[in-house]
This record gives C-alpha cells, sequence and structure tokens, in this order.
C-alpha cells in the first residue's frame, strides 16, 4: 500500500468556456467534478495504474461528504480520511477553449482543531507500518502546524518507509530539514526554498538542505532530478496544451510507483513525464490518457545533466 497524506483536501471542479475574459458574464459548455488536493490526485493515479493506495487527511461539510462519496467509486483506494467540523474547500479550474490555458481558484480550507489534528496524527501512526512509501503533499489548512509535515517525514523516516515530499513555502522549508528521501517542488517553490532561479545551482542547495533527491518540475521543460545517484533531466517530445491541473501529481505517482517497481532513476523519471504530459491531455483535474501515457512513455527524453 502507498500512503498519500493530502491535509488540505478539495472537490476540484472544472469550467471549460469559448474564451475567458475578465469583467464579462460566461457560458460553461462542460463541467466536471472530482475529488482532489494534491495526495487525491496522486492515489487515484497509483489506483490507476494497479496500486492500492490509501488516503488520509481531513474531510469535513457537505463539499467533504461528496468528495468522499466520490473516493468510494474508485477501485484500489482506500479512504482513511479524518473528519472535521469545517468545511473541505473547493477548486474552481477555468479553462479557456480557444487559449488551451487554465485559471485556478482555491479555496483556504477549514480551520483544523487542535483535537482534529491530534486525530490526524494517531490515524497515520496506525496507518504507517502497512505503508511501502509515503507521499507528504499540498498546503496545510488554517490550525496546522506550520512544521507539520517535518515531524511526518521523522515519522516515516523512523518507520523505514520512504518518504516523498510536494509542498511549499515554509512547510517545504522545514520539511527538507527533517531528510525526506525525494522532494518535488516546481521551478517557483525550489526558487524560494534556495533564492537561486537558476535550477542546476537550486537543486544543489536544496539537497544540501537535507532532501536525498531533489525533482524539480519545470512545466514544459520536463524534470531536472539530482539523486545520490546521478543528475538527469527528462523532457517530453513536445509542449501539451490542456489542463495542468495534477499533472505535478501524476508525476508524483510516477516517482513512487517507479521507486516501489525497481526502476533506474532515468527510468522513474521518463515514467513521471509521460504520466505528467498525459495528464495534462485529459479533460478532468487529477485524472491522465492513459493511451497518451503509454504513447509518450517511449518518447520521453532522458540524458545526463
Amino acid at each position: 500500500m502507498i500512503l498519500t497524506v493530502t491535509l488540505n483536501t478539495a472537490l476540484d471542479l472544472t469550467y471549460r468556456v469559448r474564451s475567458l475574459r475578465p469583467h464579462t458574464s460566461h457560458r460553461v459548455s462542460e463541467v466536471a467534478e472530482r475529488p482532489g488536493g494534491k495526495g487525491v490526485n496522486v492515489a487515484r493515479v497509483l489506483a490507476a495504474l494497479g496500486h492500492e493506495a490509501t488516503v488520509t487527511g481531513f474531510a469535513g461539510g457537505a463539499t467533504g461528504q461528496v468528495l468522499r462519496e466520490g473516493l468510494a467509486g474508485t477501485p484500489g483506494l482506500t479512504d482513511a480520511l479524518v473528519p472535521v467540523s469545517g468545511a473541505t474547500r473547493r477548486t474552481v479550474a477555468v479553462v479557456d477553449g480557444l487559449s488551451g490555458d487554465t485559471t485556478q481558484f482555491n479555496e483556504p480550507g477549514p480551520h483544523i482543531a487542535p483535537a482534529e489534528w491530534g486525530a490526524f496524527l494517531d490515524r497515520y501512526e496506525e496507518l504507517l507500518p502497512g505503508a511501502r512509501a509515503v507521499a507528504l503533499c499540498g498546503s496545510l489548512p488554517p490550525g496546522v502546524p506550520v512544521g507539520a509535515y517535518a515531524n511526518l517525514v521523522r515519522a516515516a523516516r523512523a518507520a523505514g518507509v520512504p518518504v516523498l515530499l510536494d509542498t511549499s513555502g515554509e512547510p517545504l522549508r522545514r520539511g527538507v530539514a527533517a531528510r525526506p528521501d525525494v522532494i518535488k517542488p516546481n521551478a517557483d517553490e525550489l526558487a524560494e526554498l534556495t533564492g537561486s532561479h537558476e535550477p542546476s545551482r537550486a537543486t544543489q542547495d536544496a539537497r544540501r538542505r537535507g532532501a536525498r533527491a531533489v525533482v524539480a518540475s519545470l512545466g514544459a521543460r520536463g524534470l531536472l532530478a539530482l539523486t545520490p545517484e546521478g543528475r538527469w533531466r527528462a523532457v517530453p517530445p513536445a509542449a501539451e496544451h490542456g489542463n495542468p491541473t495534477g499533472a505535478g501529481d501524476a508525476a508524483v505517482a510516477g516517482l513512487l510507483t517507479g521507486l516501489l517497481d525497481g526502476l533506474s532513476w532515468p527510468d522513474r523519471l521518463a515514467r513521471a513525464v509521460a504520466l505528467s504530459a498525459a495528464t495534462v491531455r485529459s479533460p478532468a483535474a487529477g485524472d491522465f490518457d492513459r493511451a497518451a501515457y503509454e504513447k509518450l512513455l517511449a518518447s520521453v527524453t532522458v540524458t545526463a545533466a
């Protein structure tokens, strides 16, 4: 089982409009609604790839109930979310049909009370012994300590479970110091962590701060990875146009399954890039186009960097 932690789960809404223009009304041509939040997206991709995945974190209110009902219909995915009194947030992605660009609106999430945080820590400790790997993903909702991910990384390491951290800002800075096996920031998050906008230098700095491996998402330019075995650049065959929501989460799923399948780092990166690109092609947030993934997998270029 792979355990994914999503402390700030969400109900993802995707609207498609002919053309997105400020200060006007729009007719929505398509609406999609999916359980979301970064770790939930990771778990969905893991399950689609044939791996057992367990989702934990928080869910509450009517939105949280809809989210849990959506998870219940996913084969291979187990709901271990902790109930809270506040309402789970929503995210809205508006896809411009003419340009293919997506505009994202993210609500902040419910306030987590100390007792609710304590209940989550108990659940996490219960789930760790059965996990083959852990993914800690996304933002922290109000009320959760800023050092939360650092504590969860340490607990996973103490249990001997590989842990991947995918967050930003101060939670990332503190989490890196706890020495996760992998961090997966995007270019902006990496620059914020290190103060460097040059990816090669920034990945070196991030690794010195404690991460065993750093895999940086560079958007259409693919992934740059610095690991104990070397440095690699993985690039898709062409830039993809569509909805990028969940593309980074699909890459996380690729890295985790590559680890558990015993793949070399270049092969893990190729899988991660192919899954990420196939997610951009999918019309729904956090899903991926399987036919596109299988085709792209053979076309990703991985080189020593």
